[in-house]
């Protein structure tokens, strides 16, 4: 067996948050890969995550701000490079990177398909606007081309915020529910809730789930502005993605469950100085619902915003755990700052730390978001126990 192969919510409305709530056993995390700054794949990633160096790329001029000088980029990461020539010319990197990224996840390492999916496969992906670049291009062109607006029709089901992961869906024949979901840097977490749902209400047998993010020189001018021409952080880009099933499916398709996705929830603080004390009570219930608690946690992989939102990240977290700090894993040191998909190179992160550390055998992972638009929330991974030879039980 190769490494691959191996490899509801109830809503509750209070003047401080409105909470999302799923707390029922399963899915089971039974696969997952990357497309990051690391490289292609699962073994680039994990092995990028281990060193514990960043994978930045120094920007010529015109690829963003003069304050811009570092940016995550996936090497060789066009769609030519990732996908080859076929059905890629009109492609953007947005869509290469998801669909190279859903690729790998579905690769059984000798060139076929991992067993167990189906028709009733779905996908689910995390965006924030689609690509960027895209919109922003196709917009200018029909404004200043010759008229009748000379635009290159091909290229606007890249404007489309689905086209990633429609695209990644038709490529790879997933024919289950295909959705996408926008909700800023948390988007990764509610795909992930989203896909638990699907999974638990039997609209799908498994679940491939993740979220993609790009970078471009428009959004480097974006998250400029966005921060008044100050100083922004480095902004980093890629996919990562989950295949979501239960322990049965799993087994059918010989692959040992990695961690069960016992919770997710999610909440909107009505001020920004409530997101300390929101995200501490979605941590508390969170490891409730799971069956666990404070210190049984493993690790915690937050987001690592900077300033006030980091800050309060921070105290939620400290709210919890007090003195007991748990491992912290902070990815978007190593990658920049992924937006969209922060929560899914989070989430492997964990993943890849988990298969090596024997501590986090029989416990419980974090995963955190704070969004600028309000949104918080986390996930809990319970990883399965090993037996004396160390293999997961």
């Amino acid at each position: 067996m190769n490494e691959r192969s191996q490899k509801e919510s109830a809503a509750t409305a209070t003047t401080a948050a409105a909470v999302t709530v799923t707390s029922r056993p399963g899915p089971y995390i039974s696969a997952w890969s990357a497309v990051s700054a690391f490289g292609i794949g699962r073994v680039e990633f994990s092995e990028g995550v281990r060193r514990q160096e960043p994978a930045l790329t120094g920007l010529a001029p015109e690829e963003g701000p003069a304050t811009m000088a570092w940016a995550g980029l996936v090497p060789n990461g066009g769609p030519r490079e990732l996908l080859g020539r076929k059905g890629t010319r009109s492609m953007d990197r947005a869509t290469g990177l998801a669909v190279a990224a859903v690729g790998r996840l579905l690769d059984d390492g000798a060139g076929g398909r991992i067993d167990g999916l189906d028709d009733n496969t779905a996908l689910v992906l995390g965006t924030s606007n689609g690509s960027v670049r895209s919109i922003m291009s196709f917009t200018r062109d029909a404004l200043t081309e010759d008229k009748p607006y000379f635009v290159d029709p091909a290229r606007f089901p890249n404007t489309v915020m689905n086209c990633a992961a429609g695209q990644s869906a038709i490529r790879h024949g997933l024919r289950g529910p295909n959705v996408t979901v926008a909700g800023g840097r948390a988007s990764a977490l509610l795909a992930l809730n989203h896909a638990r749902r699907l999974h638990r209400s039997g609209r799908a047998r498994s679940v491939v789930c993740g979220a993609v993010e790009e970078y471009s020189p428009e959004r480097a001018w974006l998250d400029w502005h966005t921060h008044g021409g100050r100083q922004a952080p480095v902004i980093g880009e890629g996919s990562a993605v989950l295949l979501l099933e239960s322990l049965e499916s799993a087994t059918a398709g010989d692959r040992a469950p990695l961690a069960e996705l016992a919770a997710v929830r999610s909440a909107l603080p009505a001020r920004e100085a409530d997101v300390p004390t929101v995200l501490a009570e979605c941590l508390r219930q969170s490891l409730t619902a799971a069956g666990t608690d404070a210190s049984d946690v493993w690790a915690v992989a937050p987001t690592g915003v900077r300033g006030d939102l980091g800050a309060y990240e921070r105290a939620g977290l400290a709210d919890v755990f007090a003195e007991r700090v748990p491992r912290e894993v902070v990815c978007s040191e190593l990658l920049g700052d992924t937006y969209a998909a922060s929560v899914a190179f989070q989430t492997v992160s964990l993943l890849s730390l988990a298969e090596r550390d024997t501590d986090a055998a029989g416990r419980a992972g974090l995963v955190t978001t704070v969004d600028a638009d309000g949104v918080v929330g986390c996930a809990v991974l319970r990883f399965p126990h090993r037996d004396t030879t160390g293999q997961r039980l």
